[in-house]
């Protein structure tokens, strides 16, 4: 006949004993500081905000969209060879001449990258040496350093920096030609925050201090509104002495863009405002874009691809109020000497 009987250790229990408490509890009576960070982390983590991106990106979709970084006068070609693939380590020579704004040109650079550096240098036909390196700790820290040496002096440069992306911010740090004596420089700090699912704010400091006498600090203030879908973008950014930069984005589709950008200046010796709006097509085979300001200029530029290898553009600029105009032409070849295999890639049937 089977019994039913308690164990040896529910037999002992005290019953008078204070229950077990169940789960961990964030209080430290001897450290509250770091329980009251403990409950503000977990709470943050709750709201599941996303990234907001860098400040120097906060307005990358409009100047991807728009011809500043893109539009250009004259003849010019950019001959790529490509020495490696893994890691990448590839050759530039760019020629420039014809141009009604700059010089002739010639430029020699060079680039390497893995999985944690980039370095990339280049030299002209002047004698001035550039050079970039990125160094990439972690995923979130990235440091990065950029120098440009030449013969005259006034154009010698060197830039410091290191960029932190947390869960729901962004933190940047920037120093140019800082003196260790004397502290001399520009020195520059921005922080972008997500307050919500959709909108992010942030500040930006510049700090100027040219002569151990003379100093200057200019506070901006930011702010980034997408939807949930990231197809519109709308940024904002508040500078001192009355300066407004305000730019919309928007994907029509997966192959039209548009981005409008307005700059309003208000000062008292000095009030103007110039609006920009752009277009961007992407084609089987080529690129166009489209733009139009205020100030009377309408600009277009046509990337046509015929292989992968070979690239053919054409530039043109009017400016209806100055009368005048401009149109550059371009071609833009890569090659490499690698076979298909040692590039990763399969070969064409």
């Amino acid at each position: 006949m089977a019994t039913t009987s308690l164990s040896e250790k529910d037999a002992h229990v005290n019953p008078y004993a204070p229950e077990t408490p169940v789960a961990h509890s964030y209080f430290n009576p001897v450290s509250p500081l770091f329980n009251a960070y403990d409950r503000f982390a977990r709470w943050r983590a709750d709201l599941g905000l996303p990234q907001p991106g860098s400040v120097e990106n906060l307005q990358k979709e409009v100047k991807a969209t728009h011809l500043s970084n893109y539009i250009f006068d004259g003849a010019r070609a950019d001959l790529t060879k490509a020495l490696s693939m893994n890691p990448l380590f590839q050759v530039t020579h760019s020629f420039a001449l014809g141009s009604q704004t700059l010089p002739p040109s010639y430029n020699f650079g060079a680039v390497f990258a893995n999985q944690q550096v980039f370095l990339q240098g280049s030299v002209d036909h002047e004698g001035s040496v550039s050079a970039r390196i990125n160094n990439g700790w972690s995923a979130n820290n990235v440091s990065k350093a950029q120098g440009q040496f030449s013969s005259q002096p006034d154009q010698n440069m060197l830039q410091l920096e290191h960029d932190y992306q947390g869960q729901d911010f962004s933190v940047n740090v920037k120093s140019v030609n800082p003196s260790p004596t004397n502290l001399t420089g520009i020195y520059m700090g921005s922080y972008l925050q997500s307050v919500t699912k959709n909108l992010a704010l942030g500040v930006e400091a510049l700090y100027q201090h040219p002569t151990p006498r003379d100093h200057d600090l200019n506070v901006s203030y930011l702010a980034k509104l997408a939807s949930s879908d990231k197809n519109w973008i709308a940024t904002a950014q508040l500078q001192p002495a009355g300066l407004l930069q305000a730019t919309y984005w928007q994907k029509l589709s997966d192959k039209v863009e548009v981005a409008a950008e307005l700059q309003l200046v208000s000062a008292p010796t000095r009030r103007d405002a110039v609006a920009t709006l752009g277009a961007k097509y992407d084609f089987r085979a080529a690129t166009f874009r489209a733009q139009v300001d205020s100030t009377g200029k309408v600009s277009a530029l046509l990337e046509q691809r015929f292989i992968p290898a070979f690239s053919f553009l054409v530039a043109g600029e009017i400016d209806h109020f100055k009368n005048a105009a401009k149109v550059g032409v371009g071609v833009m070849i890569e090659s490499s000497s690698l076979t298909p295999e040692e590039m990763g890639m399969l070969p064409p049937p």
